[in-house]
Formats: structure tokens, C-alpha cells, sequence
């Protein structure tokens, strides 16, 4: 399979919204009431906001191409960019996101992986993520990957509070 791992810039903007929304609708609209997943969208995927992120210069987004066509994406966060005050010693995967056409390709492993990898090259000692309590098909694959749950909390999609787990994996001793 012929990847391509490119770090996203401003010029990048349209297309980071379009396949944010794609991915996220495809994977949560069933588990989801409509009006939840459209206030969720507006606010998560609103072009401002994820200007804001795309500048924040603790926050990184990469796209994955295959074949030159943009099959998904890695968001990261350090710092104060992290969902939770895990520390500057953490770095946190916020999404992997992949399209529908694309998953069961390995694709999600490539992302992990290329997220361990900076982690490393930044001298992390950890990595975690929040993953929801219903995904249990992320979830395997996150054990699998050596993370441990560390903890829960909340994310709210609309009005309703929904539980992530916080998955950890040690980098450095």
C-alpha cells in the first residue's frame, strides 16, 4: 500500500473538516440521537475551532494518504493542549480517525504507531488516549497495542455526558 504521512497546515482547514465530520458521523450517528450528533459537530468540527487547534502550537494534525488520497487523520496533544492534565511528561492521541472505505487496512496501527513515534522523538514517558466505554472494537485494539485503562471521564456529545476510558502506555521507564 503506497502511504503518505503529511503534517496539516492551514491550507489543510476544508479538508480537516470534511473528514472529521465524515469519520465521526459514520462512526457515531447509530449510537447517537441526531440532535446530539448535529450540536456536537457544529461545535467540534466548526471551522474556527479547528483553526484555533490547527494554531496551537501544542496540537498537531497529520493526514495519512493512500494512493494520494486522504484516508484519514492523527490529531496529538501536549502540554496544555491535552484533554486532561496528564503533564508535559504525556502526550495524548485526541483522534485517529480513518474512513470508512480505508478501515481494516491497517491504518489505525499506522497512526498508533507514527503517534509512539513522536512521543519517543519528545522524550515522552507516556502516551494515553480517551476512548468511549461503548467502543469496545477500539478498545481491544488498544490493549492489544500495550495501553492499560488509567482512568474515565466525561465527553459530552450534545446534552448527554458520556464516559470515556483513559488508556495509557508507558514509553520510558
Amino acid at each position: 500500500m503506497d502511504l503518505k504521512f503529511k503534517k496539516c497546515y492551514l491550507e489543510d482547514l476544508q479538508t480537516l473538516q470534511e473528514i472529521s465530520i465524515e469519520t465521526f458521523n459514520d462512526t457515531f450517528k447509530d449510537q447517537n440521537s441526531p440532535e446530539n450528533m448535529t450540536a456536537y459537530l457544529a461545535r467540534a468540527y466548526d471551522l474556527k475551532q479547528l483553526e484555533r487547534e490547527l494554531y496551537n502550537p501544542s496540537s498537531q494534525f497529520f493526514f495519512v494518504y493512500v494512493h494520494n488520497e486522504v484516508a484519514g487523520y492523527l490529531k496529538i496533544n501536549t502540554d496544555d493542549a491535552q484533554s486532561e492534565g496528564m503533564g508535559n511528561e504525556s502526550l495524548e492521541i485526541e483522534r485517529i480517525y480513518i474512513k470508512n472505505k480505508f478501515q481494516k487496512h491497517g491504518l489505525g496501527k499506522y497512526l498508533l504507531n507514527k503517534a509512539i513515534e513522536i512521543g519517543k522523538e519528545l522524550h515522552k514517558k507516556s502516551i494515553w488516549l480517551g476512548v468511549w466505554e461503548k467502543n469496545e472494537n477500539a478498545i481491544a485494539f488498544y490493549m492489544k497495542m500495550g495501553f492499560v485503562q488509567t482512568g474515565a471521564h466525561s465527553f459530552y456529545m450534545g446534552d448527554e455526558e458520556q464516559i470515556d476510558i483513559i488508556m495509557t502506555k508507558h514509553l520510558f521507564g
